[in-house]
């Protein structure tokens, strides 16, 4: 019932732009530039865990976006889930992953799970409703795309936050798994996962091995919202065919 009743809630009652607080609307248009994914492009964390795909980022995390993301996240600014939904289109696009290589070969997005307790106490899962807006643009756009959620937690993890990057991976190790049918949701698909944000990379690195444990086919590459500057690759060549990854 949350989750409506918000939903409900942010189309009825003025808010303040979730990006910088300016005055009854939900997102003014400079925060959403921000999110349009005009600065999408390869990101690789340092160090970088094994197994990770070839990631891409559709902005960089701080001011504006980071204060969207949480908005969304946290705070059930669930309205968010939309320019949210662009920008992690537009990192998929980056990637060559909704390209003219294969335009008739469906793209499936596979999010990274939340735990059923964040769920729960969130009252929605932020990645996978963001997945949805995302799969929604790229169709818009003439890209075949769904969200397949064929991704669970096997296992409990503690909170990763404050968590350094090694201590992420092992906290991470062996927690995904692939539901029971994700072989058939995924089947003969093109598969890219998506997250929010990535930090350290451990979780998408996670996700990439369990798909590929349970022989789902061959992980294209990752796709977030945001990412940190730091992890930026600064592409010399105008080709953009660099595909940084881990593996």
């Amino acid at each position: 019932m949350r989750g409506w009743w918000q939903e409900l809630a942010g189309l009825v009652l003025p808010e303040d732009c979730a990006g910088c607080g300016a005055a009854r609307v939900v997102l003014c248009p400079g925060c959403a530039r921000a999110l349009d994914g005009s600065r999408a492009g390869p990101v690789r964390p340092s160090p970088c865990p094994p197994g990770l795909p070839p990631v891409r980022a559709a902005a960089v995390y701080e001011g504006a976006v980071r204060a969207v993301v949480l908005a969304h996240k946290e705070r059930g600014g669930l309205a968010l889930a939309g320019p949210l939904g662009v920008a992690l289109a537009a990192a998929v696009r980056a990637g060559g992953s909704a390209g003219a290589a294969e335009p008739q070969r469906e793209l499936v997005l596979v999010p990274v799970p939340s735990a059923r307790r964040q769920v729960r106490a969130r009252g929605h899962d932020p990645v996978r409703r963001i997945a949805l807006a995302a799969a929604a643009r790229l169709r818009r756009a003439g890209v075949p795309a769904r969200v397949a959620p064929v991704l669970h937690q096997v296992r409990p993890v503690a909170d990763q936050a404050g968590l350094a990057a090694r201590e992420r991976r092992a906290n991470l190790d062996g927690a995904l798994g692939v539901r029971r049918g994700g072989r058939r949701l995924a089947a003969g698909a093109r598969i890219v996962l998506v997250d929010d944000v990535a930090t350290t990379g451990a979780t998408l690195a996670e996700a990439a091995r369990a798909v590929r444990a349970e022989g789902l086919g061959p992980v294209e590459g990752a796709a977030v919202v945001a990412a940190p500057d730091r992890s930026f690759v600064r592409i010399r060549s105008t080709t953009r065919t660099e595909q940084p990854s881990c593996e």
